[in-house]
Parts: structure tokens; C-alpha cells; sequence
């Protein structure tokens, strides 16, 4: 994870373009997103502003991560997320419809005291139900959601 500036790599992640068996494939990272497994789990991480700019590279990741085999599980990380506008929501709302459309399941991680404000007046609080943390988002039953 890159938090201040510094890389910081959580326990279990596997870094690269490929993550390990064939056919699946992680985006590279960009300057809005990048995704990275942890143990069975793809985390989808956002960084900075995610608006108009930052969809495609967004768009990009949210796919690839509907792409894995089941048990589909997502986390979007929205912990390193400075700003989203309604596009950005839309884009997240998108991509966890395709995953509960595999069924699978989706996550949030967000600790940012301005985006969980966003979340909860647009009523999204209660759709995506999120952790403060990335590690509690991780850490969940598998059997609760």
C-alpha cells in the first residue's frame, strides 16, 4: 500500500502484473488504483481523486477483479482516497454490481472522515457498509457480510 508517500506492503499481497494462475491477470497500478490479492481476497485500492479523470484507470481494475474464480471477494479500499465525486460512486456502484452479479461478494474499507460523510448522505453507508480499516475489512467472517 503507498500511505505518506512510502510503500507499504500488507501481509499476503502479490505484486505484479500476474497474479499466479492463468488467465488471471492484475492491471498494472496507476495514479487512482491499483489491486492486489490477499490470501483468497482481490482489494481493489483507490488513491487520491477518483472523478471524470481518474475512470478509466478505475474502470480497468474494478473489471479485472470481477474476473476472478469463486469464492468472489472484493475489497475496495477507499482508505487512500483524498476525493469522489458522483462519477466516482457510480463507477464503485457499477463494479460491485458485476461482482454480486457473479455471485460474489464486496467489501469497503474507507477511514476518511469526508468520503464516509459522502457515503452516508448519499445513502451508499448503507449499501456498502464500511470498515474503517483495510485490515477489518480483510479480518470479517467469511460467513457475514
Amino acid at each position: 500500500m503507498v500511505r505518506g508517500g512510502q510503500a507499504v506492503q500488507h501481509h499476503g499481497e502479490q505484486r505484479g502484473e500476474s497474479a499466479g494462475r492463468p488467465g488471471e491477470s492484475v492491471p498494472p497500478p496507476s495514479t487512482y488504483a491499483r489491486s492486489y490479492r490477499v490470501r483468497e481476497i482481490t482489494v481493489v485500492e483507490l488513491l487520491g481523486e477518483i472523478d471524470l479523470g481518474a475512470a478509466e484507470h478505475v474502470d480497468r481494475h474494478l473489471t479485472a477483479a470481477t474476473l476472478w474464480p469463486a469464492p468472489l471477494l472484493v475489497v475496495l479500499d477507499l482508505c487512500a482516497t483524498e476525493f469522489i465525486d458522483c462519477f466516482g460512486l457510480s463507477l464503485l456502484l457499477r463494479g460491485r454490481r458485476r461482482v454480486l452479479d457473479r455471485g460474489g461478494r464486496v467489501r469497503m474499507a474507507c477511514g476518511h472522515g469526508p468520503t464516509r460523510r459522502l457515503l452516508a448522505l448519499t445513502g451508499l453507508d448503507g449499501v456498502f457498509h464500511p470498515f474503517r480499516t483495510l485490515d477489518e475489512a480483510l479480518a470479517q467472517e467469511p460467513n457475514e457480510n
